[in-house]
């Protein structure tokens, strides 16, 4: 009785009832175990097919080859033939291995490179047809411009191209010098300016606190989503869920005027200094133009309706000329102020993917936007081109701001803000401020570039410093509002104050008690 497995004579023989074969009851138990089927007939099998065979416990006869030395050296020679013709056999299959791996490795690099090479065409092909948009003759554009109507309905927005899409004038050549020129000026300056001698100095800052709160908008509907301070008066703008912008004079402690006109949440606000204009961007798919009188109250000069969905952020341009408006329909609009036209529209309309957040870099030339897929792009702004991108966030990136320098840009998500070098295009620091479900909702560098604060169940502040060096924390300042949703945060003139959103109807100054005592008897 032979082991249909190894072929020896088994010590605890077992039978197959299935097929009558004969086994050592071990060998077949682990094959059982391992694969449930018969090793020689492959029929599924299981140990209650397995009958034991008794047999008398007998020595077991000395093979006839083992009987002499000669019989041995010929069983061990035959032993090391067959070990070599299955090493050989091995040999040959992990050749064959080899070949099919690197033909198939081969391949792959192969694809790649069509890949590469069909997505450069297409990028190519797509460059092209928006500089054969833009050599549409003007004519027709300017004779649509002419009559703009004062709530900002344009009849070039009934002009239509072949693919579906309204035909913009593009930005002109006049346009891309002027914002040369200013890069050139803020560019040089920057490299001159130093740290002015006013700006609040760390000790000073460390011993901040609410100086005053207070109650812009309504109480059914609470909530500031956004604000903005303007740069040469002391007075602080708001933004709402209940769809009213407020101007708020700090130094008086009143309300200067409340603009309402959206049919939605406010989610974004900007002063352009020039001309005393202001802008506000709503969840209700419009922009506004606000223009301010000598009585101090503001009018809507235009009504911007070029965005399909909810418009996430402004930003204005250095000249104070131009700004951007990023949407959630994926693309962002550059804007000429004087006429409320819009020059150019970037992007393809998408409904899975939006903007959520934009920023002008300091020279003016590279605009920074933030998408609902963690990803940050960069623009420039001349050619309307994407010349980076910037991945590693989790979640909607709710904010973004340049440094003063132009070197840093601070983006905040879900998973806290990164700061990137715009010299090497890469991520030199992170920070993780709140818990993975607890999103960070603004992000904001001072004027000087000195301190950069961020907002989201509380507020902080950090010491800026440079890619190698610490940024040390150097306050953090509690959520007042009890909400627990921080929404925007703001640095006064010189770092001085800061200005803090909440989700709340109030917004709450965070200063020097000494600054604040003065307030808060006016307001009494």
């Amino acid at each position: 009785m032979i082991c249909s497995i190894s072929g020896e004579v088994p010590e605890e023989p077992a039978l197959s009832k299935k097929s009558g074969l004969l086994f050592e009851r071990r060998l077949i138990e682990r094959h059982i175990a391992e694969y449930g089927k018969c090793p020689v007939t492959k029929e599924d099998l299981t140990m209650d097919d397995i009958m034991p065979v008794k047999t008398n416990k007998v020595v077991k006869p000395r093979p006839l080859q083992a009987a002499s030395i000669p019989g041995l050296l010929g069983m061990f020679q035959n032993e090391w033939d067959a070990l070599m013709l299955s090493n050989f056999a091995l040999e040959q299959q992990l050749h064959t291995a080899r070949q099919e791996l690197s033909h198939a490795l081969y391949q792959h690099d192969a694809a790649c490179r069509v890949i590469a090479r069909l997505k450069k065409e297409r990028d190519e092909a797509r460059t092209l047809l928006v500089q054969a948009e833009r050599q549409i003759p003007l004519s027709t554009a300017s004779a649509n411009a002419n009559s703009v109507a004062n709530n900002g309905k344009r009849a070039a927005e009934d002009e239509l191209g072949p693919d579906g899409k309204k035909i913009r004038p593009g930005i002109n050549p006049a346009t891309i010098a002027e914002l040369t020129e200013c890069n050139s000026l803020l560019s040089g300056q920057r490299k001159r300016r130093q740290i002015p001698p006013t700006l609040a100095p760390i000790d000073a800052l460390e011993r901040y606190t609410q100086i005053s709160s207070h109650p812009l908008h309504k109480t059914n509907k609470p909530g500031i989503l956004s604000s903005d301070i303007h740069p040469s008066k002391d007075i602080i703008a708001t933004g709402g869920v209940d769809a009213n912008a407020v101007l708020f004079d700090r130094a008086s402690g009143q309300i200067l005027c409340t603009l309402t006109g959206h049919s939605k949440k406010v989610t974004s606000v900007k002063f352009v200094p020039l001309d005393d204009l202001f802008v506000t961007g709503s969840a209700d798919k419009t922009v506004r133009v606000w223009q301010g009188a000598d009585d101090g109250n503001y009018s809507c000069r235009n009504v911007l309706k070029d965005h399909t969905a909810e418009v996430q952020a402004v930003t204005v341009h250095a000249t104070n000329k131009y700004f951007v408006t990023a949407s959630m329909d994926n693309t962002w609009c550059f804007y000429d102020l004087a006429s409320g036209s819009c020059l150019a529209q970037v992007g393809e309309a998408s409904a899975e993917e939006g903007y959520t957040s934009a920023a002008f870099h300091p020279d003016g030339l590279i605009l920074g936007t933030g998408t609902s897929g963690a990803l940050v792009k960069i623009w420039d702004v001349k050619s309307q081109s994407n010349v980076a991108k910037f991945d590693g966030h989790s979640g909607i990136v709710t904010a973004m701001s340049f440094s003063e320098n132009g070197y840093y840009l601070a983006t905040a998500a879900l998973d806290g803000v990164r700061l990137w070098d715009l010299r090497k295009l890469k991520n030199f620091r992170s920070f993780a401020p709140y818990d993975p479900d607890t999103p960070t909702n603004s992000v904001e560098f001072d004027f000087s570039g000195s301190y950069l604060a961020m907002a989201g169940s509380d507020i902080r502040v950090y010491q800026v410093a440079n890619v190698k060096a610490e940024w040390n924390l150097l306050k953090t300042f509690p959520d007042l509002s009890g909400t627990g949703k921080v929404t925007s945060v703001k640095f006064g003139g010189d770092a001085k104050y800061l200005a803090v959103g909440s989700m709340d109807r109030n917004l709450r100054i965070f200063g020097l008690p000494e600054a604040g005592d003065e307030m808060e008897e006016s307001r009494g």
